[in-house]
């Protein structure tokens, strides 16, 4: 038997398992080069390991019995949706990449883009015509340079009427033109008497490579003598904590009593940045637990904490506010690290959550690669596939949670057509239920009826979603 060490190379944890299956004769396992890097890989990390019978360290009897089993599979993706747990309601996040260098850029930022983000909906009455809503338009890129719009609402694609059958398609294009629409609620609080109508506007628009600054708004706002901070966080990258700090430190700047913290559209990202964030928001906490993580019955010892802090590696001094209570925006796409803040805020401050049930993703990922030791160091050259497989579940200090249905608002507040408002205009519905409650003027008031969205499969890129750790592996094997 083998002893394979697993290093986290980062302050956050150090891995160490026993793993008991054998080398293997390469000439063997040619043919299932790939799916022989998935069993292994997916047998030492993987978070719901004991729940697999495939993935037990006594699975296999011999090699050839090995060799059979990776065969059995034609394709990689094949080999890595059998070992997950319960893809429908326990995993769904793990995933297995043919390219890391997508996944790589993504992790860091950049993808092809035209900076356009969209929600769909039936048209009402109808129950195939589909018409959509930009929801976000990212700052310098493609659609910004357009002056496109969040909340312009279009119904066809390249002149062809949007349907639930090939809308997804037809806004994944590299280059197509948006036929603009007219939303009318005909002044009634109903849905069913709402119109999409084509009103002949129309603007061409293209990817292009593009990274995200995930800081995409900073305000102050000063009302009735109280100091209101509004910041627009859309996902929680390390590449860019200085960005982030620094729109901290112009929050501290302006002395804001109160923040309004934006993560409505915010997937997740690094666990080691939402410490940071947290530390930003607070302050008063230096050293304290902000939340753990907890891995695989082999990987107990590995078992890490994540403390809040008072500096930023590579940084300098985290920027914080003191607060003693903040207010989050949610949505349904408010997923992982973003539900982590919260959930890992709640036992030290007050936190007011206002929107709509976030996602429900509690757990952590890992990058896994085809090299000796997991890392992207000396990674087999023959392909390009990595993992990224949930390996550690998250909790608050008091070892709570998020629950797999989301975290539910204290104030519910759905954003659809006939509420959609402009990012950091105080009357934005989201943002103005914040204000009320920070004001004590009362909780406002808008429409609840709701419209039917559909879901665009193709939105998110395979990394959405997701909350990582951020580190490189290194495994090192010694015989025993």
């Amino acid at each position: 038997m083998k002893r394979i060490k697993l290093y986290l190379l980062s302050a956050v944890a150090v891995l160490s398992v026993t793993s008991c299956f054998e080398d293997r004769d390469d000439n063997l396992i040619s043919a299932s080069e790939i799916n022989d890097f998935v069993w292994k890989g997916m047998n030492v990390v993987y978070l719901y390991k004991a729940d697999v019978p495939d993935l037990a360290d006594d699975r296999f009897a011999s090699n050839s019995e090995y060799t059979n089993y990776l065969n059995s599979f034609s394709a990689p993706e094949d080999i890595f949706e059998s070992l997950i747990f319960e893809r429908q309601t326990v995993d769904k996040f793990s995933v297995i990449v043919p390219n890391y260098f997508d996944l790589q850029n993504q992790q860091g930022g950049t993808t092809m883009s035209n900076g356009l983000e969209y929600l769909f909906y039936l048209v009402p009455g109808s129950q195939t015509e589909v018409f959509g809503v930009i929801r976000l338009v990212l700052n310098n890129s493609v659609a910004d340079g357009l002056n496109l719009q969040r909340g312009q609402f279009f119904n066809a694609i390249d002149g062809v009427a949007l349907n639930v059958d090939n809308f997804a398609s037809l806004v994944s294009q590299e280059t197509f033109t948006i036929n603009f629409a007219d939303y009318n609620d005909n002044s009634t609080p109903e849905v069913t008497d709402d119109t999409v109508t084509s009103n002949g506007q129309s603007v061409d628009v293209f990817e292009q490579v593009y990274t995200e600054n995930p800081v995409h708004q900073v305000e102050t706002f000063n009302i009735n003598g109280q100091s209101i901070g509004y910041l627009v966080y859309n996902g929680f990258n390390s590449n860019f904590n200085q960005q982030l700090n620094a729109a901290f430190g112009q929050l501290q700047a302006s002395n804001v009593q109160h923040l309004v913290l934006d993560l409505r559209y915010n997937p997740g990202g690094s666990v080691l940045t939402a410490s940071y964030l947290g530390s930003m928001i607070t302050g008063q906490f230096n050293g304290e637990v902000f939340s753990k993580l907890f891995y695989n019955e082999n990987l107990q010892q590995n078992n890490t904490n994540f403390n809040f802090s008072n500096s930023i590696e590579g940084v300098g001094a985290i920027n914080s506010l003191n607060l003693n209570k903040v207010y989050v925006l949610t949505t349904s796409r408010s997923a992982s690290a973003s539900e982590l803040v919260i959930n890992s805020l709640k036992p030290y401050i007050d936190v007011v959550q206002i929107g709509d049930n976030t996602t429900g993703k509690t757990q952590a990922s890992i990058t896994i690669y085809d090299s000796p030791n997991f890392a992207f160091q000396d990674v087999n050259p023959n392909h390009t596939y990595a993992m990224q497989p949930l390996v550690a579940n998250s909790t608050n200090r008091d070892d709570l949670a998020v629950p797999s249905n989301g975290l539910t608002p204290n104030i519910s507040l759905i954003e659809s057509p006939a509420n959609f408002g402009t990012l950091g205009d105080v009357n934005e519905p989201l943002l103005a239920a914040a204000i009320a409650d920070i004001l004590g003027t009362g909780r406002l008031l808008y429409p609840t009826a709701q419209h039917n969205e559909v879901k665009n499969t193709k939105e998110f890129l395979p990394f959405e979603d997701q909350m990582y750790i951020d580190s490189t592996l290194d495994i090192n094997i010694a015989e025993q």
